[in-house]
């Protein structure tokens, strides 16, 4: 049984019939009712690539991801997509995770509007200046960002209080008599980095305090570059007696040049790491910038990529959740 013979034996147009069982509010409630019963009793079933076609959709969204040399070795990342896939998937979309390479990474974004291949995107790893916001915002394709970017264009987001999460950090570090505090910092080109340092030095100089500038670190997205830049502050004389890491990945690394180098974390060294860190590490509960309600957090994306795609306008989708600050055993006092 086909569309086709459906129609044929309802004396209706295929179109007609299409419209009916896909609740199309131009059809009469007695014709849809009428269709749906007699498509019930010849056991029809709709094919998903001729609806696609017939109502201009494909039901399949996604997220491009640049692959670097660690590939999808971020779980943070793969947790919260796997939480926005499986919101999707109740209301029977498919969600897609398109590894690109760096270099290639507009040109897929410019593909993707063109080809009209998914019906919206996730924009993840969000820049300061981001071209494929710009894209996708100029050429009206839905998207939502999970994270923001700075731009005069209005678009989609979700996004954490960047600020508030290591300005509450930084406030406890100040209140157990920290001063000399450095801070490692993904690059800062991505958009939360840059606000996460901008917070880290507003709350520093509203204490007063003035910024080693050897006690910034830049461009620490992995272990190694996290593990080398701890290396070279412990070099320091004096050296810091706090750390704060603005990214999981990187928290790992510094976890692990403090181990090796004798330090005892939590007595000798206060750290904070943004993100969520492996509860197993070391045995340590390292005090983290936490984002709560991680899988909320992921079904509110989906929600919201839906609603931009019925064309709800962007002024209602703009979310900006607070992070909590869990203290851990990586807190202490200053040791002078």
């Amino acid at each position: 049984m086909n569309l086709k013979i459906l129609a044929d034996r309802l004396g209706m147009s295929k179109a007609t019939v299409s419209r009916a069982l896909n609740g199309y509010p131009e059809v009469s409630e007695v014709t849809r009712q009428r269709v749906v019963q007699a498509a019930r009793e010849a056991g029809y079933q709709a094919n998903p690539m001729a609806r696609s076609l017939a109502v201009g959709r494909s039901h399949v969204l996604g997220t491009i991801y640049a692959m670097q040399s660690d590939g999808l070795g971020d779980s943070s990342f793969l947790e919260v997509m796997g939480d926005v896939a499986q919101a999707l998937e109740r209301g029977r979309m498919n969600f897609i995770i398109a590894p690109v390479s760096p270099a290639n990474e507009l040109r897929s974004y410019e593909q993707a509007v063109r080809g009209r291949r998914v019906d919206g995107l996730v924009v993840n790893h969000t820049l300061v200046h981001d071209e494929r916001i710009a894209c996708l915002a100029k050429a009206g394709f839905p998207f939502v960002a999970h994270g923001r970017t700075r731009t005069d264009l209005p678009y989609a987001w979700f996004d954490y209080d960047n600020e508030a999460g290591i300005r509450m950090a930084l406030e406890r570090l100040l209140a157990l008599g920290h001063r000399r505090v450095a801070m490692l910092s993904a690059p800062l080109a991505l958009n939360c980095s840059a606000q996460r340092r901008a917070s880290f030095l507003s709350t520093m100089a509203s204490a007063g305090l003035a910024v080693d500038p050897r006690f910034l670190a830049d461009d620490c997205i992995d272990r190694r570059s996290a593990y080398r830049a701890v290396q070279a502050l412990l070099s320091m004389a004096p050296r810091p007696t706090a750390i704060v890491v603005d990214n999981h990945l990187a928290g790992l690394g510094a976890v692990g040049a403090l181990l090796d180098a004798g330090i005892e974390i939590g007595r000798d060294m206060a750290l904070v790491v943004w993100g969520r860190m492996a509860d197993t590490l070391a045995g340590l509960d390292i005090a983290t910038i936490e984002q709560p309600n991680a899988r909320a957090a992921g079904a509110k994306m989906a929600a919201m990529l839906l609603d931009r795609i019925d064309g709800k306008p962007v002024a209602g989708l703009q979310e900006l959740w607070q992070p909590a600050l869990h203290a851990g055993a990586t807190l202490c006092k200053a040791v002078r």
